[in-house]
């Protein structure tokens, strides 16, 4: 009898280890690996934070970098903003339920940090490296959640935003050349 307590236990526990280890799934790239949607959750703030830090970094590119990837970050900017206010749009008509951030991730933020300490050829390397890295995850989070979200109407949206993002990722790696 003691057994079969221990053992009901172990699985009560062992679910709600991983009901709480969702994001955990999404953030350490277990959902991609196995090319799992994220929750809309996940979805939405790994979208949002995206963003915020597409639009910072392309700021500072403005600020910094040579005429080519100032005119890219112009459009990062300017294409951001615009999924910005339309995913904000989508969770203030009620139709999806999450909660959008209010502040890029810790990585994000650091990475944030690091593009300011540079200057130059130094500046724009660092900033071509981190829009192709980033463009690579959200062409990866976009494409899983518009082929298997669980809510129709951020589903529809992210597919229709993914081609955009795949637009991004090739400018991004053109930088490069």
């Amino acid at each position: 009898m003691n057994k079969l307590m221990i053992v009901a236990a172990a699985v009560v526990l062992s679910t709600t280890a991983w009901a709480q280890s969702t994001s955990t799934t999404e953030k350490t790239g277990v959902n991609s690996v196995l090319g799992m949607a994220p929750s809309t959750q996940d979805f939405v703030t790994e979208a949002a934070t995206s963003d915020m830090f597409e639009i910072e970094s392309s700021k500072l590119a403005l600020e910094r970098a040579d005429a080519a990837t100032k005119t890219f970050a112009q459009q990062m900017i300017t294409d951001h903003e615009k999924t910005t206010a339309d995913l904000k749009g989508l969770v203030a008509s009620g139709k999806v339920k999450a909660n959008l951030p209010s502040a890029m991730t810790d990585k994000q933020q650091s990475t944030l940090n690091d593009l300011k300490a540079r200057q130059g050829d130094d500046f724009n390397k660092q900033y071509h490296s981190v829009q192709v890295d980033g463009h690579e995850d959200a062409v990866d989070l976009f494409k899983r959640y518009g082929d298997n979200g669980d809510q129709p109407d951020l589903k529809s949206w992210a597919a229709a935003t993914l081609p955009h993002l795949q637009h991004h990722l090739d400018m991004a790696n053109g930088l490069n050349k």
